[in-house]
Parts: structure tokens; sequence; C-alpha cells
């Protein structure tokens, strides 16, 4: 679990040194903190796979599918932020409301410690870093448009395959997300 915790520690510090640590972040440089994001997903990669702790329920098919609506939202929010749709008026960080909404929907079929230290360490962190941009930049001007119709169909149809190729990539690692 030590290993797990300390990947979503790392996460955390990597992230949040722009805001909080600005001189610190400076003198590290990109490369310092890229590598120290890298390293915080291959610990809490490594991690999860050998944490073990309570397990309090299991995936379910009704789970599985409030999951799989969730996910596919919050690729749709990552989709949105990057071609700049039309729900980007309406919402200030699509990016990081996505990883918040992704997290939280990983929580519902996981229902055991490991999830709740990598899941629920994410997802706070998503919440927490809203909070600090908000604080550090309170004006925010929404986009004005035009939005193309054609900006909304890429960004779901991106989110579309971006849920089948994660979905694949997560059966074949043994987790299928889409069956039991």
């Amino acid at each position: 679990m030590f290993i797990l915790i300390l990947g979503v520690a790392l996460w955390w510090v990597a992230h949040l040194l722009k805001r909080l640590a600005p001189p610190l972040r400076e003198r590290l440089g990109r490369g310092a903190v890229a590598g120290a994001l890298l390293l915080s997903v291959v610990l809490m990669v490594l991690g999860y796979r050998l944490a073990d702790g309570p397990y309090w329920w299991g995936a379910s098919a009704p789970l599985k599918g409030i999951n799989n609506l969730l996910v596919l939202a919050a690729f749709y929010l990552f989709a949105a932020s990057g071609m700049k749709t039309r729900i980007t008026r309406h919402i200030r960080h699509p990016q990081l409301t996505g990883f918040a909404l992704w997290a939280f929907a990983h929580l519902l079929p996981n229902g055991d410690l490991p999830s709740f230290v990598l899941f629920g360490g994410l997802f706070i962190w998503a919440l927490v870093q809203i909070v600090v941009i908000n604080r550090d930049e309170p004006g925010w001007i929404p986009p004005a448009g035009p939005f193309p119709p054609r900006k909304e169909i890429m960004a779901v149809v991106g989110a579309i395959v971006v849920m089948l190729v994660v979905g694949l990539i997560h059966s074949w690692l043994g987790y299928n997300p889409f069956g039991n």
C-alpha cells in the first residue's frame, strides 16, 4: 500500500508545485516535473497491483454500466476541452471535471481499499486543483464561440473511440469493463 500512497502523493505534489511553489517548480524545470509525474504513474500502477486491503463490494452490472456512462462523459469533457466545444462555455475546467468524473466513476465498481486510495486520492486531487486554480486566477472569461457542430460531433466520436480503446486495454489487462 505504501507504493500506491507514494505514487498518489507524488502526483499531487508534482501538479500542485506550479500554484503553491512556483520558484521551486521553476528551479526543477519541466523535465524534472514530467519525470516526477511519470514516476508517480508507475508507482500508482505498481502499487495498485500489489496493494491489498479490505474489500467491501464488487462490481455488478448496474455499477459497471453507471461507471461506463460516467467515464464516457469524462472522455467527452477531455475532448471538448481541446476542441472548445459549447460545454466549455459552461464549465471552467472541463479536463479537471472530466478527470474527477473518471476517478469517481472508478470508485463505484471497485469497493476495496486500494481503489479508495487510488481513485479517491485522484478524485480529491482534481477538486483541490480546481479550487487552487480558481483562487489563483479568479477572473474567468468563458469562450464566446462560435461552436461549430463539426467540433461537437468530433468530440463525441473521439470520446466513443477512446472509450472503446481504453475498454479493450482494460480487457487485455484482465479488467473487463463491459461485462463480467
